[in-house]
């Protein structure tokens, strides 16, 4: 059984365009290095090992990035789950040497970053993304990249930087809503509920946040600065209100982004949704859409987030072509109407055979002629109930209806029909496109299912012929009239004539086109942020209240159910929503009934944790100076597209008005890879026989088996009972439906928050996908113990000899390089290298070659280096304590363990200065004593000598 990865996007909540095209669906894996050739579970030779033979080689297991379901190599051992009813271990007593230091820095507020610092000193602002706090709690994928944050919160302190490394809480949205709904608990409540069992769980862990800062979306004083950032929107023109298609849910009584709607129902709930036209807020993103595709280059972002930001706001440069209408039979259309369309290949101009509108296009009603208005009016409504996402798959069976009336080709003065089709969206271009079914797929399937035109425009080489639809770039053929003529011209060439020549006549224009939408800013919920504006009687446009009326709060109600409009509950609050136009304090005037979307508050926060309770503005300036942008940004790839691209457009229009120093948020970004739960045994019964059979047979019924059921034969898994009969081992993304998840209250139960941070960071490397398993738990639990027990046995106070120092430097070299660069997995195994070191050569333990040790485990097991630091004498938290920095000169080897071979055949090893020459090597080679037996006597042919690597005497055999 080959080592498969299935790449599937709905398990990172990512659209399936935002996988990178390419990506081959299934991929073989190496073995990882270690001996046990295991994907990503561990032996026990590998986590824990014995007290004498230590743990693993030192190399951290290379984890290929992967998403939803892994097939372990045939190696890999079985794992096992965490027992929440085990009692703790008693290997090292941590269960009392964890309490006693959180208690300790939450006493001694020992992560507070102060509010005036001294700026002369460097600085680090460590950001983890902004948690919504779910009632489920953690569960043990979420600590992955919050334990990253704070391994480097805690180094940076030790290496004398200011640090700042807030938690908060992205608390209002659709969710808590939900549950008030089902329970009758008000959403306040059920937030604050699950703020406190956040905070709790995420304290636990020892992470070293400063919890004065901390802060959620649902404070008043909170978004009333998200209400002051919508008014400067609104001000520049860049908030507006516009009547526009939206996904309406009737059950959840709300509008829902393209992306919360996944095959024609609702994300949440599987409820169906329709299109319809609706007045809402929108934010001109698009305005701002060349500076967020331009300034990705600045950011030391991964390569892949920063595709996916360029392919959404997907920048498109072409022309724009106006075909004027030729009314079929029994038209409305004016005289003179035109059509216009957005293409990005102008030089096929000429092999335009028909036009295409997408189904919400404003034209549509008056396009169809009387004998197809019912057949347009019935697509039209079938569209409205499909997805963006649905509508536009390459897969999909090409739909549409003809409208019955014409357009005129301007380049060829030819008739060509005009259809209705959903691959067509409005919401891109002009939502109108000019079909080229010669050389383009989806023009190409959708002529052919309805027997439309045609023609060939574009050749590989001039006078050369083309499997159709050709869709490279060539020469132009077929392209000429008495108006223009492109024939025989490059694409790039072709394109620019037919340009110049639509602008020259007045058809068309140079066009720059970007597939980014606005953002729709109204949600019909009560939990989320008010609008501050209100509608006097008799006016139209909205009025914003004055600044000195927010923040503009929520009104204090047990009615939260829909109404079965698309009007939020808010709407039925009378007293809420009547009030007067804040202008002169007289005129009734409603108050905007709809609540910003869940995004609002977490565009923002990392700004307000700079200075949570200014008052005066949303962030103090010359704090904002000193700390922005944020240094490292981690957190799920989920937010690769719009978490980002929202908080980027709102910082730039932030650093227009002033408000901030930096045009970027976040100068750094990782997204930490998903943690699967534990490998699950399935065989495979006959459902009517109930026979074993093999997976994938006609009538196989799955059956879940333990490990201690399999055995490891060969290349896969087979049952103990039954040889036979082939076992397949996967892990899954852990989810309550699978029964897989793993929650972290249990591990830290059994083994502690230190055990707990230290499996996370070695599993592998930070950015990719690993499966857990709780023998590797038991391992680095193991690991810990063995170094609380160097320490508990007895520290000298004797000079440690030049090997122990040595050992110790090239370990604070390695983690120091390997923590700076995010390379937790290998820093820690370098450690693991040292403790092994240490139990198997020193005969002593010096306090001064032991000792440093303390300070580079500390921002990874903070509770045991506390406590190691304590009991050192030390009367101070190490937090602060200087990071070791190695000394070049200890790290020198000045001699090595030379082997020597005699005709290629090693017969001993010998120790000379590392950089002996060939005369010093041979004679201590000819001091061992079995060296000496077999060219004794005997005259050396040839020496060959490696210095410092090897040392092989030729001499004449018998």
């Amino acid at each position: 059984m080959s080592t498969r990865i299935v790449i599937d996007s709905a398990c990172l909540n990512l659209p399936a365009r935002s996988i990178k095209p390419g990506l081959a669906p299934s991929l073989l894996l190496r073995p990882c290095s270690l001996r046990c050739k295991a994907f990503s579970v561990f032996s026990p030779s590998q986590l824990g090992g014995n007290a004498a033979s230590g743990i693993g080689s030192g190399r951290g297991p290379r984890v290929a990035k992967a998403v939803e379901t892994v097939e372990p190599a045939a190696a890999a051992p079985p794992s096992s789950s965490i027992d929440a009813k085990a009692a703790p271990s008693q290997a090292y007593p941590f269960t009392e040497i964890e309490a006693k230091w959180q208690a300790f820095w939450e006493q001694n507020q020992t992560f507070r970053t102060p509010d005036q610092v001294d700026t002369s000193k460097p600085k680090y602002y460590v950001l983890d993304m902004f948690p919504y706090p779910s009632g489920a709690g953690l569960h043990v994928g979420h600590p992955e990249g919050y334990t990253a944050t704070d391994i480097l919160a805690r180094y940076k302190r030790m290496r004398g930087f200011n640090v700042l490394h807030p938690m908060g809480w992205d608390a209002f949205g659709l969710p808590a809503e939900q549950y008030a709904l089902q329970t009758g608990t008000h959403p306040a409540v059920t937030t604050a509920r699950n703020v406190a069992r956040f905070r709790q769980q995420l304290k636990a862990l020892g992470f070293s946040y400063d919890w004065s800062r901390e802060l959620s979306t649902t404070d008043p004083e909170y978004y009333r600065w998200t209400q002051w950032i919508f008014l400067k929107l609104y001000e520049k023109g860049l908030a507006y209100q516009a009547e526009v298609p939206v996904n309406w849910c009737p059950a959840l009584g709300t509008v829902l982004a393209n992306e919360e709607v996944i095959d024609g129902v609702s994300e949440r709930g599987g409820h169906p949704v329709v299109r319809m036209p609706m007045k809402q807020w929108m934010l001109r993103i698009t305005a701002y859409a060349e500076r967020l595709l331009g300034d990705l280059d600045s950011l030391d972002w991964p390569d892949s987030i920063k595709d996916m930001q360029r392919n959404w706001i997907g920048k498109s440069e072409g022309a724009e072509v106006r075909f004027q209408l030729s009314a079929g039979p029994g038209a409305s259309l004016p005289s003179g109407s035109s059509l216009t369309v957005f293409t990005t290949r102008p030089d096929t101009l000429f092999g335009a055979t028909y036009l295409v509108v997408a189904p919400e296009h404003p034209l549509v009603a008056q396009l169809a002629t009387p004998e197809q208005a019912a057949a347009v009016q019935a697509y039209v409504a079938a569209a409205a109930r499909k997805s963006d996402l649905e509508r536009t798959e390459l897969q999909k069976e090409k739909t549409g209806v003809d409208t019955g009336n014409f357009a005129i080709n301007p380049v060829t003065g030819e008739a060509v029909s005009v259809w209705v089709a959903d691959y067509v969206l409005g919401s891109y271009g002009s939502g109108a496109i000019m079909a080229v079914p010669g050389h383009d797929v989806r023009d190409h399937e959708f002529a052919i299912r309805f027997g439309l035109p045609i023609k060939q425009v574009v050749a590989p080489d001039a006078g050369g012929e083309a499997q159709l639809p050709f869709t490279e770039p060539g020469v132009a053929v077929n392209s000429s009239t008495t108006e223009l003529s492109i024939d025989g011209m490059a694409t790039d060439a072709a394109r620019a004539s037919v340009v110049a020549w639509l602008e020259v006549t007045g058809a068309g224009s140079r066009q720059v086109n970007y597939k980014l939408r606005d953002w729709l800013f109204a949600r019909q919920r009560y939990w989320g942020e008010p609008f501050p504006l209100v509608y006097p009687d008799g006016i139209d446009e909205a009025v914003p209240l004055p600044e000195s009326a927010l923040p503009l709060t929520l009104p204090d109600t047990d009615h939260f159910k829909p109404s079965g409009t698309p009007e939020s509950p808010l709407a039925a609050i009378s007293s809420w929503v009547n009030t007067v136009d804040p202008r002169d304090g007289v005129t009734p005037a409603r108050r905007e009934t709809s609540t910003m979307p869940q995004w609002a508050g977490s565009c923002w926060y990392y700004l307000r944790y700079i200075s949570p309770r200014f008052g005066e503005a949303l962030v103090d300036p010359s704090a904002e100076k000193y700390w922005m942008p944020v240094d490292l940004y981690v957190g799920g790839a989920e937010h690769a597209v719009l978490h980002l691209l929202y908080a980027r457009f709102w910082h730039k229009v932030l650093y227009d008005l002033g408000v901030v120093s930096t045009p970027e948020p976040f100068h750094r970004l990782v997204s930490q890879g998903m943690i699967l739960g534990e490998v699950e045994y399935t065989a495979y019964r006959d459902e009517a026989s109930g026979k074993w059979t093999e997976e994938g047979t006609q009538g196989a019924v799955p059956v879940k088996v333990s490990e201690a059921e399999v055995d490891k034969r060969g290349d896969g898994y087979v049952l103990k009972s039954d040889p036979g009969v082939r076992v397949s081992a996967r892990a899954h993304k852990m989810s309550k439906s699978r029964g897989n998840v793993i929650n972290p209250d249990d591990v830290v139960e059994q083994f502690g928050a230190d055990s707990l941070r230290l499996y996370e960071m070695f599993m592998g490397p930070l950015r990719d996908t690993k499966v857990w398993s709780t023998r590797g738990v038991e391992g680095v639990h193991r690991f810990l113990a063995r170094v609380w027990r160097l320490f508990e046995g007895g520290v000298t106070e004797e000079a440690p000899t030049r090997e122990q120092l040595r050992l110790l430097h090239q370990t604070i070299k390695k983690v120091g390089i390997e923590t700076e660069e995010l390379r937790f997995n290998t820093a820690i195994a370098a450690m693991m290298e040292f403790v092994n070191g240490v139990t198997k050569s020193w005969n002593n333990r010096p306090r001064a070659a032991l000792e440093p040790f303390i300070l580079l485990l500390s921002p990874y097991a903070p509770h045991v280096a506390e406590e190691l630091w304590a009991r050192s004498g030390h009367t101070s938290s190490i937090a602060y304590e200087p990071w070791p920095q190695p000394e070049e000169a200890l790290l020198v080897v000045d001699t090595v363990n030379l082997p020597v071979q005699v005709n290629g055949k090693t017969r001993g090893t010998v120790q000379v200065a590392a950089a002996a020459s060939q005369d010093d090597a041979l004679a201590g080679a000819l001091t061992n004593a079995n060296v000496a037996k077999y060219t004794a006597d005997k005259e050396i042919k040839k020496i060959i000598y490696v210095p410092g690597k090897i040392l092989n005497l030729i001499v004449p055999g018998k």
